[in-house]
């Protein structure tokens, strides 16, 4: 897929709807305590030839999924949109200029097992943006190409026990870094929707 197909789908009517919610399904206990609303961007950069999507790489000090695949974004704060919490974040973790994505609209959100329900904004990004990812938060962010994304064997289940619970979830094949949870799965529903529509 090249970037005015992956652009036509992103614009075509009833896309995002197609896309069904998701949940943590990786056998996490439900989380008991309040829900916290966060945002993510989905950055999909448009190279003429090669599509990719843009993922990030938490810092490794952090007290909350330290070193994990990640997309840029976080805690929605008071009196703020969706949409304006993940142009906001991506600004802070990646020096992302706000008015370089253009936004395709949001997914169906995701609620996650440690308690938060995430919605998943789609932005198009032209090539020529820079980044500059502030290192306490990030260390690293890198493209992960279209092409594996919208291959249906790429994708893979993995189980592991963990706090005397067996838990299943996706994992992405990527040489470097280790492509699961929340982030795996958003990517999961968002390769089904554009390989559908």
């Amino acid at each position: 897929m090249n970037a005015a197909s992956l652009r036509a789908r992103l614009n075509h009517p009833g896309f995002l709807d197609s896309l069904p919610p998701t949940t943590s399904d990786d056998g996490a206990l439900p989380h008991a305590g309040a829900i916290k609303p966060a945002a993510v961007l989905v950055p999909l950069i448009l190279h003429d030839d090669a599509p990719s999507v843009l993922l990030t790489c938490r810092a490794a000090h952090l007290n909350n999924h330290a070193g994990q695949v990640s997309f840029p974004g976080g805690r929605i704060e008071p009196g703020e949109t969706p949409e304006a919490a993940a142009l906001r974040e991506s600004a802070e973790e990646i020096g992302l200029d706000p008015r370089w994505p253009l936004l395709a609209g949001r997914m169906p959100s995701h609620r996650t097992g440690t308690g938060y329900e995430i919605t998943p904004i789609i932005g198009m990004l032209e090539p020529g943006f820079t980044l500059m990812p502030d290192p306490a938060e990030v260390a690293a962010a890198f493209e992960f190409p279209l092409s594996v994304l919208l291959d249906p064997e790429a994708p893979r289940r993995e189980r592991k026990e963990w706090k005397g619970r067996m838990r299943e979830y996706w994992v992405w094949p990527h040489g470097e870094y280790f492509i699961w949870g929340a982030t795996a799965t958003i990517l999961v529903n968002l390769a089904r929707g554009l390989r559908e529509a």
